[in-house]
């Protein structure tokens, strides 16, 4: 073999890698891309971005193209190589060693230049690689195209052999933890993780998990005095107040302030020209229907029926959002913490925390309640209506009522065994 030809093939040897590099690094790249990213560019403009897109969108045609490409330049390089090899030890008189150094030496040449650096770079700089990737493979898979239709009809004859029975559909578990990843990467910061997450759960929740009890709800009977109404108005702060009839569980509507206060400007004008309908729901309706219903009907607070129709308490439109945003407060809320921490084992906790709540700061596992709350929880385990020192010993914690009100829990002292430091609250 003469030095012309030699020289050719190491040229083609070189090419070969230099294409196996490429097809790695492209496989790598469209792999890891990130699609949103790339469907925003495309929709600036970026015509570059927009083939990308439409690459990674008939993935099953791009990665046969990569294979077949990335295949057939690396059979070529140890084909070349080969002969390369078996000609120099040929020269040196020893032939048979020829194949074993090519085999060695292409594979070291392809592990390093085609396959680990490429791949490598092109994780790091996905979208880049991808941008520059695109015009060469989109020829590629042109000149393919009767390879990728057999391989295509092949994929087909898998798929009816081998059935894929596993549900494919993105679940919200699966999404709060790619929301999770995305924030420890720096991506988002905690409050967008928390907004978002937020969102991804918020179908999931149902009225009951939010109410305001009817223990806790302000209402004026219809035939109340307009001087007692206006007295309710002055110290609760609340702008809507639902009003009642003979009894508290037939509501017959709501009372907004500012059409009180035009009422009573109005010489005979009586308290039903003022009271709106009231929106009806059920415990279990779920709060994001609640919400559209809500802004339909243009309200901001919802009776919630119990099932034998009686009123089993009040959500409003503020207590959904706070679902999404967090507490909302304002000027006349007073702010109180759902935890305390007292001292080093020992917490002050609102009655009103929800179990969920209570199991995550505690580092508790999940606790089977028929109860949205730690008071309701905790009476159900005491078993009785609760009074002032009743203890609940769970597990490492001890839990004592500390105040009561309307034959309810309000406020609870917590305190952690101390023999069991691994517990960190918070």
């Amino acid at each position: 073999m003469n030095t012309t030809t030699q020289i050719i093939l190491i040229i083609v040897t070189l090419v070969c890698l230099v294409f196996s590099g490429y097809f790695s690094a492209t496989e790598t790249a469209f792999t890891t891309l990130n699609k949103v990213r790339v469907k925003t560019k495309a929709e600036d403009g970026n015509k570059r971005a927009a083939l990308a897109l439409k690459l990674s969108n008939d993935y099953d045609r791009l990665l046969s193209t990569i294979l077949i490409g990335n295949n057939i330049v690396n059979l070529t390089a140890s084909s070349v190589g080969t002969l390369l090899f078996v000609a120099w030890c040929t020269g040196w008189g020893v032939p048979d060693l020829g194949s074993v150094l090519s085999t060695i030496v292409i594979t070291v040449l392809v592990l390093i230049f085609g396959e680990i650096s490429p791949k490598s770079l092109a994780k790091e700089f996905p979208e880049t690689f991808a941008f520059f990737s695109a015009p060469i493979i989109n020829v590629l898979i042109i000149i393919f195209t009767p390879l990728n239709f057999l391989f295509a009809q092949w994929k087909k004859l898998l798929n009816k052999i081998f059935k894929n029975k596993e549900d494919t559909t993105i679940t919200d578990d699966e999404l709060i933890t790619m929301v999770d990843e995305a924030e420890q990467e720096g991506g988002i910061n905690a409050q967008e993780s928390e907004l978002i997450k937020s969102a991804i759960e918020f179908n999931d929740l149902e009225v009951k998990d939010i109410l305001i009890p009817r223990v806790d709800v302000v209402m004026v009977e219809a035939s109340s005095p307009p001087e007692e109404i206006a007295k309710v108005f002055e110290e609760t702060h609340f702008s809507r107040l639902p009003v009642y009839k003979d009894s508290v569980d037939n509501i017959v509507g709501i009372l907004h302030e500012k059409d009180f206060i035009t009422m009573r400007t109005i010489q005979g004008a009586s308290l039903e020209s003022a009271v709106k309908p009231a929106v009806f729901v059920v415990g279990t309706a779920k709060i994001s229907a609640v919400l559209r219903q809500l802004q339909k009907t243009k309200s901001h607070m919802a009776i919630v029926s119990g099932e034998f129709g009686d009123v089993t308490g009040i959500v409003t439109m503020e207590d959904i959002l706070e679902e999404l945003v967090g507490e909302i407060w304002d000027e006349h809320d007073e702010v109180l913490p759902d935890i305390t921490k007292l001292s080093d084992n020992e917490y002050a906790l609102l009655g009103s925390v929800t179990v969920n709540d209570f199991c995550e700061y505690f580092q508790l596992g999940e606790i089977e309640s028929d109860s949205q709350t730690v008071g309701g929880w905790v009476m159900d385990n005491l078993g009785k209506v609760p009074e002032i020192n009743d203890m609940l010993v769970y597990e490492n914690l001890t839990l004592t009522v500390t105040q009561t009100e309307f034959r309810r829990i309000t406020q609870l002292h917590v305190t952690v065994a101390a023999d069991n430091p691994e517990v960190q609250p918070g």
